[in-house]
This record gives C-alpha cells, sequence and structure tokens, in this order.
C-alpha cells in the first residue's frame, strides 16, 4: 500500500514538473514573437530616410557655351555670372563647359561630359542649341534644360520634353527703346550692323528702326533722320566688316547699334577713328567697350535679361520644387512691369541721359507707356517696319 502511494505520488510530482516546464517554453517562444515585431517598426520609424527627401536629387549646374567664352561680355558671360552667383549663394554645386569647337557635335559632346560628371541643370545661352537640345534632351530626361534665347523658330517642328525650359525675349522692345533713345539724345545718322539674320537679330533691328522713327515724328524732323541697315552674316568682326563701318562713319555716320556677338569690335574700331558713337545690345556693354575703343562711346545698351531668366528659373527648379511651371514651355519674356529692374528687356544703367533732350524720367515715361500699351511695338520679322525716315536696307556684307 505504501509503495502504491509513493509512486502515485511521483506521478503527479513529473507531471506538474511537465506541466510547468511546457508553459515557461510557451512563454520564452512568445516574447521573441513580440520583440520581432517591435524591432523592425522601431527601425522604420527611427533610421528610414524620409521618402519625400530621399527622392530629391542632388542638383548640380553646369553652363555649356556656345562659341564663344565666358569673357564675351555678351551671353555667354552674363549666363555664367548669374548662375555662378546663383550656386554660390545657395551652396550648389556649379562648373561651365566650353565645347572644342562651333558645332552641334561639340556642343552635344560637352552636354555628355558634363552629365557623366553628374551634372543635372544645363545652362545653354543662344540660338545655337537648337540643334543640339534636340539631338540630347530626350536621352537625358532626369536631365533639365534652361535654354535661353531659343525660340519656336529655331526648334522647328520639334516638340519640347518636359525636362527642357526656353526662354525667348521681346527684343523689338529694347531696340525700339534704343533707337528713340538715339533721335532724342540727338543723332540723326544711325546704323544698325545686326549679325546673323535669326529672329533674335531682326527683332532688335526691326525694333530699333520703329523706337528711331517715333522719336524723330514726335520731334518733327523725320526728314534729317536717316538708318544705314545691314547684316554683317556673322557674329564677330573682321577686317572687312570693318572697313564697311569705316566707310559708313566716313560718310557722316553718327552713332551704330551692333546686335550680334563680337561683331561690335568692327564697328568700335571704327568709330574710334573718327569719334563715333556706339550702342551695344544684351548687357550693359559700356564698360567693356569704353575702356578699350574710348571713354564715352557707348551712348546705351539694349539689354535683356538673362541674369534674371536664370535666377529665376533656378530659384523655382532647386528652392520651390516647381518645375512643372517651366517643363515643356518656351517663354516670350518682355516688360511685366513699369519698373525697369523688374523686366526681361530694358536699356543700360550706363544710358548717357542729358537734360533737356532724353532723361531717365523719360525713359521711365516710356517703360510705363509701354507696359501700359499705349505704344505698340511690332514683332513682325517677315515685313520691314513702315516708317517716315530714311531707312537703307543694304543686306549683308560677307
Amino acid at each position: 500500500m505504501k509503495k502504491l502511494f509513493a509512486m502515485l505520488l511521483v506521478l503527479a510530482l513529473l507531471a506538474c514538473l511537465f506541466t510547468g516546464c511546457k508553459g515557461e517554453a510557451t512563454q520564452e517562444t512568445d516574447a521573441p514573437t513580440d520583440a520581432s515585431t517591435e524591432a523592425p517598426n522601431n527601425e522604420t520609424e527611427n533610421n528610414q530616410p524620409d521618402e519625400t527627401e530621399a527622392e530629391k536629387p542632388a542638383w548640380k549646374v553646369a553652363m555649356i557655351t556656345d562659341y564663344g567664352d565666358i569673357t564675351d561680355q555678351s551671353f555667354n558671360q552674363t549666363t555664367y555670372e548669374a548662375g555662378k552667383a546663383w550656386c554660390d549663394e545657395h551652396g550648389v554645386e556649379f562648373t561651365y563647359y566650353k565645347p572644342t569647337g562651333d558645332s552641334t557635335e561639340a556642343r552635344v559632346a560637352s552636354i555628355d561630359q558634363a552629365v557623366a560628371n553628374g551634372y543635372n541643370v544645363l545652362l545653354m545661352p543662344g540660338f545655337a542649341f537648337a540643334e543640339t537640345v534636340k539631338e540630347s534632351a530626350d536621352l537625358n530626361p532626369d536631365v533639365k534644360y534652361i535654354v535661353l534665347d531659343v525660340g519656336e523658330g529655331d526648334y522647328g517642328d520639334y516638340t519640347l520634353p518636359e525636362n527642357v525650359y526656353s526662354a525667348v525675349y521681346q527684343e523689338q522692345i529694347p531696340g525700339y527703346m534704343v533707337g528713340y533713345a538715339a533721335v532724342k539724345l540727338g543723332y540723326t545718322k544711325l546704323a544698325y550692323l545686326g549679325g546673323m539674320a535669326v529672329p533674335a537679330v531682326i527683332r532688335y533691328g526691326y525694333g530699333f528702326v520703329q523706337g528711331a522713327n517715333a522719336a524723330a515724328v514726335e520731334l518733327g524732323i523725320e526728314k534729317d533722320v536717316s538708318i544705314q541697315y545691314v547684316y554683317g552674316n556673322q557674329f564677330y568682326g573682321d577686317a572687312d566688316i570693318t572697313a564697311y563701318m569705316d566707310t559708313l562713319y566716313a560718310n557722316g555716320l553718327e552713332i551704330c547699334f551692333a546686335a550680334g556677338g563680337s561683331i561690335y569690335d568692327s564697328a568700335c574700331e571704327a568709330a574710334a577713328r573718327v569719334g563715333g558713337k556706339i550702342i551695344g545690345v544684351d548687357v550693359d556693354q559700356a564698360a567693356g567697350i569704353d575702356s578699350v575703343y574710348g571713354e564715352g562711346m557707348t551712348v546705351s545698351s539694349a539689354m535683356k535679361g538673362l541674369a534674371a531668366t536664370v535666377t529665376t528659373a533656378l530659384t523655382d527648379l532647386i528652392v520651390n520644387d516647381n518645375w512643372a511651371a517651366y517643363g515643356g514651355k518656351i517663354a516670350s519674356l518682355g516688360i511685366i512691369s513699369d519698373d525697369p529692374n523688374e523686366n526681361y528687356v530694358q536699356i543700360a544703367p550706363s544710358t548717357q541721359y542729358e537734360d533737356g533732350k532724353f532723361t531717365e524720367a523719360d525713359y521711365l515715361d516710356l517703360v510705363a507707356k509701354i507696359h501700359a500699351g499705349q505704344i505698340e511695338i511690332s514683332d513682325a520679322i517677315d515685313t520691314e517696319p513702315e516708317a517716315a525716315i530714311e531707312v537703307n536696307y543694304l543686306g549683308n556684307i560677307k
């Protein structure tokens, strides 16, 4: 009997031990399951980057020059300086590439080099980039192209992809303003020396004719004012163009509006020999021209707001994340305010105003009237402007 009781007691103890061990095993198995469920959640919350931040690219900006250099006192220099200044201010990496030659192939090669080096915002000034965009933009959909002074006529039937923004300028407006100012300041024997007869150069010239004509009509001196209108058929000066301008100045030319890259060199060389005057283009050229060819030679300059375009586009892309307002668009930029400093076209601050003839107040009044639509300036380039003054269209020098 005692042996039976002892055996039952042992079995009961073993059953308790077995049950207890099973409970502990279940507890230990469950605990890691809970921990393993929480651990990934904690890691996701604390260590994973924010999805929006992760998707934002690290912007790097490169400028590609056309056929000139960043010291050309024109498109390249203005674009370079504006891009570098903006990037320096905002801590964005910036550089520039100069193609090995004046060809679409060379410009595309520079773009390929920039993209290979990680640059994903490209600044490109000048109509020469039309074919470059057409050959490369579709191949680089993640690269933003900011193209200055290339319009619909330059692209032909090409449709801009969403990674390209192209800006053109209403050159007829600053052309008008410098023509108007020149006649108001007392110049009656004028010339227009354009580069190649591309749309932008034609708009400058036809605007110049319209402005000079308007001032002459206001002053009642239509029969006294004349313009010799000519193209060099290239964007640089040379001995032939200089000789041509020598002849014009020798025959009484007083002031020449030179619009076409460095073709102004030929006009300036000829003007310097007889004390003639010059009107610059695209940027305020007074300092550069006067320091080389003679103090006071540059009466004014017809300016485009390339710097304003670069600054605005980079800010909207990189700071405001607003490329949607730009991608795939061609913008025509002109006067948007009575304040010249807010406009994309204007005349130079260095303009030689003269009391009783044409003052800064007169200029501000002119801007206000254009902005209000009280003065209409034609942008047509297929028909020569009507004019009461004498305009001699002389074709190409070369």
